[in-house]
């Protein structure tokens, strides 16, 4: 395929043009949004196994004896309720409340944190980080150029790695939890995470073995029915699972309580942290907008982000993500709406390049695996 001039490239960057993928512009890197059908794709991970390029995704390390507290204050989840070998889901939050980013942080030892932010965030993350990191105590490390990221997903994925690396333990590592080895000659970190609704891993590898990794998983998933999978498979998973996307459903104008996130949210904890007194006062005080989830009957048409939603001849929303869902067969998006019209969801339009069609609010996620 054409390469794409000017963008940065992942230590996958050869394996994805060898296999014929379809490269677009993600955030300053070229990368790939599919190999084949994204249909085929997606049903590869729902149905088998899937195998993602995740490499552009920051990595950052905080590590010194003042690094628990300092993340504490950082973000709104409880990162002191971390056991060792676990990761937290939170965000970082301006002032205001809106939402500077989401991300993972993993616990690798007692004051040693590992913390993943998305790619296009990656520099104002970093900056952010290093703007209010403390004189002394902390010590704060960029090392998203030492690490690749590789993530497994579906069904499949945990007997095919388990049979990689039978030493591992991995059937038995709880979700959300992470586990190292040097199994197949090469450092490996594996965290039991993903962003696609399904069982798997997210595999943190040094760049100069990742291509070796890909091409040992791709070949040793080939009576699995394992598939390389780009973005636009990814995006329709996770949407289908509702998991918020940067830019999306959280934004610098958007708090993780009006972005449906209140469970990721721990008002109570004793530390205060970025953003704590504007989420006390939305909670006290009632949210000017909330996360909806809608279908939509009798098209196959696909909402999508910016379209609005309306009561009548008010606009009470937009649609934040949407897409024809692989799985059920059905138009779905999620919105931010006032909370007058969440009340009266049922009897929302959406305006689609002109047309009013009516929605069907849904009960989030829209599909949930089956354990």
């Amino acid at each position: 395929m054409t390469e794409l001039p000017g963008l940065k490239k992942t230590a996958l960057h050869a394996a994805h043009v060898a296999l014929g993928a379809r490269m677009v512009d993600f955030g300053g890197w070229d990368m790939p949004v599919q190999y084949s059908a994204i249909t085929d794709e997606h049903q590869a991970v729902r149905q088998a196994v899937g195998l993602f390029d995740v490499s552009h995704m920051g990595t950052f390390a905080v590590s010194g004896p003042e690094s628990l507290d300092w993340l504490e204050s950082m973000v709104p989840n409880r990162v002191s309720g971390l056991k060792l070998k676990q990761a937290l889901y939170t965000q970082i939050l301006n002032q205001a409340g809106g939402t500077l980013d989401d991300l993972l942080i993993y616990r690798l030892a007692e004051s040693e944190f590992q913390i993943v932010v998305n790619a296009s965030n990656r520099e104002k993350d970093w900056n952010w980080f290093l703007g209010h990191l403390p004189k002394d105590g902390v010590v704060l490390e960029n090392r998203s150029a030492q690490s690749c990221i590789l993530a497994l997903q579906g069904p499949k994925a945990v007997s095919l790695l388990a049979r990689l690396l039978p030493k591992a333990g991995l059937k038995e590592l709880p979700t959300f939890y992470l586990t190292q080895t040097e199994e197949l000659g090469y450092p490996l970190l594996l965290a039991r995470t993903g962003y696609t609704g399904e069982d798997g891993f997210e595999i943190f590898v040094h760049p100069e073995q990742a291509p070796t990794l890909w091409n040992q998983l791709l070949s040793a998933g080939q009576g699995e029915g394992i598939r390389p999978c780009g973005l636009g498979a990814r995006d329709t998973l996770r949407l289908e699972s509702a998991m918020a996307l940067y830019g999306h459903e959280l934004d610098e104008q958007t708090s993780p309580l009006e972005a449906g996130l209140g469970w990721s949210v721990k008002l109570d904890k004793p530390q205060d942290f970025l953003g704590k007194a504007a989420l006390q006062t939305q909670k006290d005080q009632g949210l000017s907008k909330k996360r909806l989830g809608f279908k939509l009957a009798g098209t196959r048409r696909a909402p999508r982000q910016g379209y609005t939603l309306w009561l009548g001849e008010q606009e009470v929303g937009v649609v934040t993500s949407g897409s024809l869902s692989p799985t059920l067969g059905v138009p779905i998006g999620l919105a931010l709406v006032t909370p007058e019209a969440y009340a009266q969801a049922a009897d929302l339009e959406m305006d689609l390049r002109g047309q009013r069609m009516s929605i069907e609010p849904s009960n989030l996620p829209f599909y949930r695996r089956s354990l």
